[in-house]
């Protein structure tokens, strides 16, 4: 079934501008759901590799169920696949549960493995992304509508960026847990894992304005990420390697 734009769907993924020579395809198994940019179909590719992330984070689970209902760290696992390993990692830097990390390691993960069979690659899931390019990109960042910053934010990055991984944890938007009541916190990072890891945590402080101060002092102490903004009501926030762009830049 075609899944329309509305509140309770991904409607960031209609805003993007088409490119020619360039295929858009999801690629869906349970709660995994990607939206996949790339200069070839590797739709094929993209559910074999999805199929095998699953089942390694599923049989994972099923023998640790405490890995998907845990809110803090759990020790490394030396014995765990990668992609839980990853995870772990992430989580325990962060300071939050290793769940918290797993759309952006697996967005980074997929894209990791297409990059092997092409230049360029778009990886999204639930809103946190994985870019492989070769070219400067510009990044929206979509907040509710009532925010004074709904379709006026985006992120430009130069070629010599990627990859990288972007990451966004919202208090209003979406079905990730958050105890924060932010608009939106994006994390940037070379690793998806620990970039969602830790727009999960900073965003778990920000439940007001006067709040920004605290988590933008927070940031630096978290390895590996390269910036963040922050955006409640109508403040903002930003700290590290950012270019702020209007969306018409894209």
């Amino acid at each position: 079934m075609e899944e329309k734009p509305g509140k309770s769907h991904r409607f960031y993924r209609y805003h993007h501008q088409s490119k020619s020579g360039w295929f858009s395809f999801q690629t869906k198994y349970r709660e995994t759901d990607l939206w996949i940019r790339a200069q070839k179909d590797l739709r094929d590719e993209a559910t074999d590799i999805v199929l095998n992330l699953r089942y390694q984070l599923d049989q994972y689970i099923s023998r640790t169920p405490r890995f998907l209902k845990s809110l803090t760290p759990l020790p490394d696992d030396p014995s765990a696949p990668e992609l839980i390993r990853k995870m772990l990692q992430a989580s325990n830097v962060a300071g939050v549960g290793p769940m918290a990390a797993v759309a952006g390691a697996i967005a980074q993960a997929v894209a990791a493995d297409l990059k092997a069979l092409h230049s360029a690659i778009i990886v999204e899931n639930g809103g946190d992304c994985s870019l492989d390019l070769q070219e400067e990109a510009t990044v929206g960042i979509y907040v509710e509508p009532t925010s004074p910053f709904s379709g006026k934010i985006a992120l430009r990055f130069a070629a010599d960026r990627f990859p990288l991984s972007i990451c966004t944890s919202s208090g209003r938007i979406g079905h990730s847990l958050s105890f924060g009541k932010a608009d939106a916190v994006t994390v940037i990072a070379a690793d998806g894992a620990f970039a969602d890891a830790a727009a999960t945590a900073l965003a778990n402080l920000v439940r007001t304005p006067a709040d920004i101060r605290k988590a933008l002092e927070t940031a630096p102490a978290i390895p590996s990420i390269q910036g963040v903004l922050i955006m409640i009501r109508d403040k903002m926030g930003i700290w590290g390697d950012i270019e702020l762009v209007p969306p018409s830049s894209a």
